[in-house]
């Protein structure tokens, strides 16, 4: 059975495409068939992390139908035989500002793959492209850096990605969508508020929602004097959004990944042991343990209504 994990952050810059490049070589390395996803719409690279600089194929040929399946767009990447990529679009309009429609066979083509894990690195920020491929996953990791900037926009994220899933899980209930899509919402309270306005028995639907987002953390570029207060960011979530947030590593910051980047390779690949490299094989481990641990069953949450994309 395919697992699909979902990267994205708050803010770019904060190192998001070279976390999901490395963990995808190290999960390979691990026995995983894996496909590392560039769903950065518009604004994809990872290609460039493995030096792969002209890729013959790209989601826009899916996208635009040039090619029929999803597959086919499959890159091999020479380092490690059990690693495929799926190269990201260009930066043209008709793919930055995906039709729903496209959108909505893209994310059913995803599930059809087959692999043992797929890593999707989502664009940064809070669009509504950037959510919804971030939801589709079954499990959920974010990336900042200690930056104050960056954990602000964290937050941010997560609980925009918190209101997206609840208001898909009402996308069969017309009374509640109906409701439902045409508000701006702030915050989680404000989302459960108004669904238990419209359908007091829906109320319980949303709660449950929320219990099954579970998003995790890497706290990328890490040194001694700047260090994130997870505990705090854990306790304002957990207050204002509903979700646990747990952390999968924290990764020092190391001018290995300078170097690595600069050649065109993962730092897991080109210095094995630079603690870069260490700690991110220690959060490989734990997601692995993760991907592997049996989980409870939840109902799929569908792509919001059409007027919400």
């Amino acid at each position: 059975m395919t697992t699909i994990v979902s990267v994205g952050s708050g803010k770019g810059g904060v190192g998001k495409s070279v976390m999901a490049a490395n963990l995808a070589m190290l999960l390979a390395r691990h026995g995983k068939r894996v496909v590392l996803a560039d769903l950065d719409i518009g604004g994809a690279d990872a290609h460039i992390l493995f030096g792969i600089l002209r890729p013959p194929l790209t989601l826009t040929d899916f996208v635009e139908r040039r090619v029929e399946r999803l597959e086919d767009v499959l890159q091999p990447v020479s380092a490690h035989p059990f690693l495929h990529l799926i190269p990201g679009t260009g930066d043209t309009l008709a793919t930055a500002n995906l039709p729903y429609a496209k959108k909505k066979r893209l994310i059913r083509h995803f599930r059809q793959l087959q692999a043992d894990v797929i890593i999707v690195d989502i664009g940064a920020g809070t669009s509504y492209h950037a959510l919804d491929f971030f939801l589709m996953a079954d499990h959920y990791l974010t990336v900042a850096t200690p930056d104050p900037t960056s954990v602000l926009d964290l937050y941010r994220f997560i609980k925009l990605a918190a209101i997206r899933r609840v208001l898909s899980a009402f996308l069969s209930r017309d009374a509640v969508s109906e409701a439902l899509s045409d508000r701006d919402f702030c915050s989680i309270e404000e989302v459960i508020q108004a669904v238990g306005d419209t359908d007091p028995n829906a109320r319980e639907t949303a709660s449950r929602t929320l219990q099954g987002f579970q998003p995790h953390l890497i706290v990328n570029r890490v040194s001694g004097k700047s260090r994130v207060n997870v505990l705090q960011l854990k306790k304002l979530l957990k207050e204002y959004v509903g979700g646990d947030l747990m952390m999968l590593g924290e990764i020092p910051d190391d001018q290995a990944m300078t170097r690595a980047v600069r050649s065109y390779l993962p730092v897991v690949e080109f210095e094995p042991t630079a603690p870069a490299s260490l700690a991110l094989e220690k959060a490989a481990q734990t997601l692995l343990s993760i991907i592997t641990s049996p989980a409870p069953v939840l109902s799929e949450n569908p792509l919001p209504p059409e007027q919400a994309a």
